[in-house]
Protein backbone atom coordinates (compact mmCIF):
# COMPACT_ATOMS: atom_id res chain seq x y z
CA UNK A 1 0.00 0.00 0.00
CA UNK A 2 2.91 2.18 1.18
CA UNK A 3 4.82 1.35 -2.20
CA UNK A 4 2.40 2.53 -4.67
CA UNK A 5 1.29 5.73 -2.91
CA UNK A 6 5.07 6.34 -3.33
CA UNK A 7 5.11 5.57 -6.90
CA UNK A 8 1.88 8.26 -7.95
CA UNK A 9 3.60 10.49 -6.07
CA UNK A 10 6.83 9.60 -8.34
CA UNK A 11 5.01 10.11 -11.16
CA UNK A 12 3.32 13.07 -10.83
CA UNK A 13 6.49 14.99 -10.02
CA UNK A 14 7.91 13.94 -13.18
CA UNK A 15 4.97 15.02 -15.36
CA UNK A 16 4.66 18.65 -13.54
CA UNK A 17 8.56 18.68 -14.78
CA UNK A 18 7.87 18.16 -18.08
CA UNK A 19 5.40 20.56 -18.27
CA UNK A 20 7.47 23.65 -17.44
CA UNK A 21 9.69 22.37 -19.70
CA UNK A 22 9.26 24.82 -23.11
CA UNK A 23 8.57 22.75 -26.35
CA UNK A 24 11.58 24.37 -27.60
CA UNK A 25 14.08 23.14 -24.59
CA UNK A 26 12.60 19.78 -24.99
CA UNK A 27 13.15 19.30 -28.33
CA UNK A 28 16.32 20.44 -28.13
CA UNK A 29 17.33 17.90 -25.36
CA UNK A 30 16.25 15.18 -27.25
CA UNK A 31 17.89 16.18 -30.25
CA UNK A 32 21.32 16.30 -28.10
CA UNK A 33 20.30 12.90 -26.23
CA UNK A 34 19.69 11.37 -29.70
CA UNK A 35 22.90 12.56 -31.40
CA UNK A 36 25.24 9.49 -32.69
CA UNK A 37 26.78 9.71 -35.48
CA UNK A 38 27.19 5.76 -35.34
CA UNK A 39 23.20 5.77 -35.80
CA UNK A 40 23.08 8.46 -38.16
CA UNK A 41 24.82 6.96 -41.73
CA UNK A 42 25.07 10.42 -43.29
CA UNK A 43 26.77 12.21 -40.51
CA UNK A 44 29.02 8.99 -39.96
CA UNK A 45 30.17 9.39 -43.77
CA UNK A 46 30.66 12.58 -43.37
CA UNK A 47 33.19 12.22 -40.70
CA UNK A 48 34.96 9.28 -42.17
CA UNK A 49 35.38 11.28 -45.39
CA UNK A 50 36.66 15.10 -43.73
CA UNK A 51 39.33 12.47 -41.15
CA UNK A 52 40.96 10.62 -44.24
CA UNK A 53 40.96 13.90 -46.12
CA UNK A 54 42.63 15.31 -43.34
CA UNK A 55 45.09 12.43 -42.99
CA UNK A 56 46.10 12.49 -46.62
CA UNK A 57 47.71 15.81 -48.33
CA UNK A 58 45.75 16.15 -51.47
CA UNK A 59 47.83 16.29 -54.75
CA UNK A 60 47.32 19.89 -55.20
CA UNK A 61 49.03 20.36 -51.97
CA UNK A 62 52.40 18.16 -52.66
CA UNK A 63 55.62 19.42 -53.91
CA UNK A 64 58.43 18.06 -55.47
CA UNK A 65 61.93 18.49 -54.16
CA UNK A 66 64.96 17.97 -56.66
CA UNK A 67 68.70 18.90 -55.52
CA UNK A 68 70.93 20.57 -57.83
CA UNK A 69 74.08 19.47 -57.14
CA UNK A 70 72.61 16.18 -58.00
CA UNK A 71 70.07 16.61 -61.19
CA UNK A 72 72.22 19.30 -62.74
CA UNK A 73 75.45 17.58 -63.64
CA UNK A 74 76.58 20.42 -66.43
CA UNK A 75 79.97 22.02 -65.84
CA UNK A 76 80.28 25.36 -67.69
CA UNK A 77 84.45 25.24 -66.90
CA UNK A 78 86.39 24.04 -69.90
CA UNK A 79 87.61 20.20 -70.25
CA UNK A 80 90.61 21.56 -72.71
CA UNK A 81 93.59 20.01 -71.43
CA UNK A 82 96.82 22.57 -70.94
CA UNK A 83 100.23 21.05 -70.38
CA UNK A 84 102.58 23.28 -68.47
CA UNK A 85 105.88 21.97 -67.72
CA UNK A 86 108.36 23.92 -64.88
CA UNK A 87 111.50 23.04 -62.64
CA UNK A 88 111.57 22.85 -59.02
CA UNK A 89 115.46 23.41 -57.83
CA UNK A 90 116.25 23.29 -54.25
CA UNK A 91 119.81 26.36 -54.57
CA UNK A 92 120.62 25.66 -51.07
CA UNK A 93 119.65 29.13 -50.01
CA UNK A 94 116.10 29.21 -48.86
CA UNK A 95 117.15 26.60 -45.57
CA UNK A 96 114.70 24.44 -46.97
CA UNK A 97 113.56 21.85 -46.32
CA UNK A 98 113.66 21.31 -42.79
CA UNK A 99 113.03 18.31 -41.06
CA UNK A 100 110.79 17.95 -37.92
CA UNK A 101 111.22 15.17 -36.22
CA UNK A 102 107.93 14.95 -34.26
CA UNK A 103 108.02 11.16 -34.31
CA UNK A 104 111.07 11.21 -31.88
CA UNK A 105 112.13 8.37 -33.41
CA UNK A 106 116.05 7.75 -34.79
CA UNK A 107 114.91 6.70 -38.23
CA UNK A 108 112.46 8.75 -40.44
CA UNK A 109 108.79 7.38 -38.78
CA UNK A 110 105.48 7.73 -39.57
CA UNK A 111 104.23 11.36 -37.92
CA UNK A 112 107.47 13.64 -39.34
CA UNK A 113 106.96 16.73 -40.79
CA UNK A 114 108.52 18.62 -43.68
CA UNK A 115 108.61 21.92 -44.55
CA UNK A 116 109.80 22.85 -48.21
CA UNK A 117 110.43 26.11 -49.59
CA UNK A 118 112.22 25.84 -53.08
CA UNK A 119 112.50 28.18 -56.69
CA UNK A 120 110.45 26.95 -59.47
CA UNK A 121 111.74 28.32 -63.25
CA UNK A 122 109.62 27.80 -66.29
CA UNK A 123 109.66 24.69 -68.04
CA UNK A 124 112.54 26.17 -70.85
CA UNK A 125 114.76 27.13 -67.94
CA UNK A 126 115.15 30.39 -69.18
CA UNK A 127 112.39 32.21 -66.45
CA UNK A 128 112.56 32.21 -62.81
CA UNK A 129 108.87 31.79 -62.17
CA UNK A 130 108.44 31.96 -58.48
CA UNK A 131 109.01 29.14 -56.01
CA UNK A 132 107.33 26.21 -53.81
CA UNK A 133 105.66 26.32 -50.32
CA UNK A 134 104.33 23.47 -48.43
CA UNK A 135 104.35 20.58 -46.58
CA UNK A 136 105.20 16.88 -46.56
CA UNK A 137 103.52 14.92 -43.83
CA UNK A 138 105.76 11.20 -43.73
CA UNK A 139 103.30 8.29 -44.12
CA UNK A 140 105.95 5.50 -44.41
CA UNK A 141 109.56 4.82 -44.39
CA UNK A 142 110.12 2.29 -47.09
CA UNK A 143 114.39 0.83 -46.59
CA UNK A 144 113.92 -1.43 -49.21
CA UNK A 145 112.99 1.44 -51.56
CA UNK A 146 115.75 3.12 -50.08
CA UNK A 147 112.97 6.29 -49.87
CA UNK A 148 109.96 7.67 -47.99
CA UNK A 149 106.32 8.19 -48.97
CA UNK A 150 104.71 11.26 -48.09
CA UNK A 151 101.12 12.97 -48.37
CA UNK A 152 101.94 16.56 -49.40
CA UNK A 153 100.11 19.34 -49.94
CA UNK A 154 101.82 22.67 -51.33
CA UNK A 155 101.90 25.58 -54.05
CA UNK A 156 103.58 26.53 -56.99
CA UNK A 157 103.50 30.31 -57.04
CA UNK A 158 103.99 32.50 -60.38
CA UNK A 159 104.49 36.19 -59.31
CA UNK A 160 101.46 38.21 -60.95
CA UNK A 161 99.90 35.19 -62.64
CA UNK A 162 98.85 33.57 -59.75
CA UNK A 163 99.16 30.12 -58.00
CA UNK A 164 98.37 26.80 -58.59
CA UNK A 165 97.56 24.42 -55.68
CA UNK A 166 98.05 20.82 -55.42
CA UNK A 167 97.78 17.60 -53.25
CA UNK A 168 98.68 14.21 -53.01
CA UNK A 169 101.66 11.59 -52.88
CA UNK A 170 105.44 12.43 -53.19
CA UNK A 171 107.53 9.94 -53.12
CA UNK A 172 111.19 10.13 -52.69
CA UNK A 173 112.12 7.35 -55.27
CA UNK A 174 109.92 7.12 -57.80
CA UNK A 175 107.42 9.64 -60.22
CA UNK A 176 103.43 10.21 -58.87
CA UNK A 177 100.87 12.12 -59.45
CA UNK A 178 99.05 14.61 -57.21
CA UNK A 179 95.53 16.21 -58.15
CA UNK A 180 95.18 19.66 -58.56
CA UNK A 181 92.91 21.29 -56.17
CA UNK A 182 92.72 24.81 -57.48
CA UNK A 183 94.08 28.05 -57.93
CA UNK A 184 94.18 32.44 -57.95
CA UNK A 185 94.69 34.66 -60.72
CA UNK A 186 94.78 32.96 -64.18
CA UNK A 187 94.58 30.20 -62.55
CA UNK A 188 91.25 30.48 -60.98
CA UNK A 189 88.89 27.34 -60.99
CA UNK A 190 91.51 25.01 -62.33
CA UNK A 191 91.81 21.40 -61.97
CA UNK A 192 93.65 18.32 -63.25
CA UNK A 193 96.70 16.61 -62.19
CA UNK A 194 100.37 17.49 -62.17
CA UNK A 195 103.35 14.56 -62.62
CA UNK A 196 105.86 14.85 -60.51
CA UNK A 197 109.21 13.37 -61.80
CA UNK A 198 112.54 13.02 -59.32
CA UNK A 199 115.35 14.11 -61.22
CA UNK A 200 117.89 14.49 -57.88
CA UNK A 201 115.79 14.16 -54.62
CA UNK A 202 115.39 16.80 -53.13
CA UNK A 203 117.49 19.22 -55.08
CA UNK A 204 115.98 18.66 -58.78
CA UNK A 205 112.22 17.85 -59.77
CA UNK A 206 110.36 18.22 -63.07
CA UNK A 207 106.81 19.02 -62.79
CA UNK A 208 104.34 18.65 -65.78
CA UNK A 209 100.43 19.89 -65.14
CA UNK A 210 97.28 18.96 -67.16
CA UNK A 211 95.87 21.94 -66.33
CA UNK A 212 91.16 22.36 -67.15
CA UNK A 213 89.32 24.80 -66.80
CA UNK A 214 91.03 28.16 -67.34
CA UNK A 215 91.48 30.10 -70.52
CA UNK A 216 94.28 29.69 -72.52
CA UNK A 217 97.85 30.18 -70.85
CA UNK A 218 100.33 32.96 -71.33
CA UNK A 219 102.87 31.76 -73.85
CA UNK A 220 105.77 32.56 -71.91
CA UNK A 221 104.71 30.06 -69.88
CA UNK A 222 104.59 27.51 -72.81
CA UNK A 223 108.25 27.34 -73.37
CA UNK A 224 109.85 24.24 -74.94
CA UNK A 225 110.80 22.41 -72.13
CA UNK A 226 114.68 21.30 -71.29
CA UNK A 227 114.83 17.35 -71.06
CA UNK A 228 114.95 16.54 -67.36
CA UNK A 229 118.30 15.33 -66.64
CA UNK A 230 120.49 16.01 -63.11
CA UNK A 231 123.06 18.46 -65.05
CA UNK A 232 120.02 20.70 -66.27
CA UNK A 233 120.63 24.33 -64.75
CA UNK A 234 118.62 27.72 -65.44
CA UNK A 235 120.40 30.31 -67.69
CA UNK A 236 122.39 32.48 -65.69
CA UNK A 237 119.90 35.23 -66.27
CA UNK A 238 117.04 33.21 -64.63
CA UNK A 239 119.15 32.40 -62.22
CA UNK A 240 120.63 36.35 -61.15
CA UNK A 241 116.72 37.24 -61.86
CA UNK A 242 117.88 39.95 -64.25
CA UNK A 243 115.28 41.75 -66.39
CA UNK A 244 113.31 39.85 -69.17
CA UNK A 245 114.21 36.67 -66.84
CA UNK A 246 111.60 36.39 -64.93
CA UNK A 247 107.83 36.64 -64.34
CA UNK A 248 106.21 39.84 -64.17
CA UNK A 249 106.41 40.50 -59.95
CA UNK A 250 108.05 36.66 -59.56
CA UNK A 251 107.25 35.59 -56.32
CA UNK A 252 110.48 35.00 -54.03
Amino acid sequence: MATSSASAILKANLSTSSAKLSPTTTAMAQKLLSFSPFKNPLIYQHLKVSSTTAATPSAATKRSFSCKSQSDTSDSRSSKVQELNVYEINERDRGSPAYLRLSQKNVNSLGDLVPFSNKVYTGDLKKRAGITAGLCVLIKNEPEKKGDRYEATYSFYFGDYGHIAVQGPYLTYEDTYLAVTGGSGIFEGVYGQVKLHQIVFPFKLFYTFYLKGIPDLPAELLGEPVAPSPAVEPTAAAKACEAGATLPNFTN
